[in-house]
């Protein structure tokens, strides 16, 4: 799909890329390390990895195999005002959840054992890779809710055993995320992010129904939403 796009539209894609991963650097720093109040906050380095080394893979394979993808991972502007609510409230909160495990680090209120950071740590790559594969399948995941002119309803792979997987990965990905900084207090925050994925989700099933085709028939052929047999 890659060789559709130009070299000049590739290259812009590749700089915005570049500088998304910038400010995610930045970012990190803001809400790590500088409340641990040092570099040696080695279980906020392992989470870097954990995140870091298999995003340049996936970007990779997204380069070469479906550009497009990464281009709707990009937008952020919102424009169902719900889906504008669940941003501010859900960005605040899962910046907590990162703050928090540092000033725990820092002023040492957890004693989370090596070994349960390294399965928090093995739960959030796993759940990274789910959200790959959930990627790969489909194509228009956009970060934002939307319908393309030319998007279909996907229902294969994760989509044939509940609607939201990507949703699923994630919810997984966050509460472990804590776990993985070495903090019990930082899953305080976190424990809201299910709640806001759950208003997200159900105003997106709205939006998609009423402008998506064949997604009113897709909710009906698949009837649980992020656990199967449960919701």
């Amino acid at each position: 799909m890659a060789n559709k796009y130009s070299s000049r539209r590739l290259r812009a894609l590749i700089r915005s890329i570049a500088v998304h991963l910038a400010g995610l650097f930045v970012a990190f720093a803001l809400v790590l390390f500088i409340p641990a109040g040092s570099l040696r906050y080695w279980a906020g380095w392992a989470y870097c990895a954990v995140l870091g080394i298999p995003l340049v893979g996936v970007l990779t394979y997204f380069l070469k195999h479906d550009p497009a993808f990464l281009e709707r991972r990009m937008r952020h502007k919102e424009k169902e005002t719900t889906q504008k609510w669940v941003v501010v409230i859900g960005s605040t909160l899962f910046a907590a959840g990162f703050v928090l495990p540092a000033l725990d680090f820092r002023f040492g209120w957890s004693e989370v054992p090596v070994w349960v950071i390294a399965v928090a740590d093995a739960l959030v790559l796993l759940s990274y890779g789910f959200v790959f594969l959930v990627f790969r399948e489909n194509s228009y995941a956009s970060r934002i809710v939307e319908v393309e002119k030319s998007q279909k309803v996907i229902s294969t792979g994760p989509y044939g055993v509940v609607r939201h997987p990507m949703y699923t990965g994630t919810i997984v990905m966050y509460l472990a995320t804590p776990v993985a900084l070495g903090s019990w207090w930082g899953v305080l925050p976190m424990l809201s992010i299910p709640v806001i994925l759950v208003v997200r989700l159900l105003n997106e099933e709205k939006v998609l129904a009423r402008s998506l085709p064949g997604y009113s028939r897709y909710l009906r052929k698949v009837r649980y939403r992020l656990l199967p047999g449960i919701w």
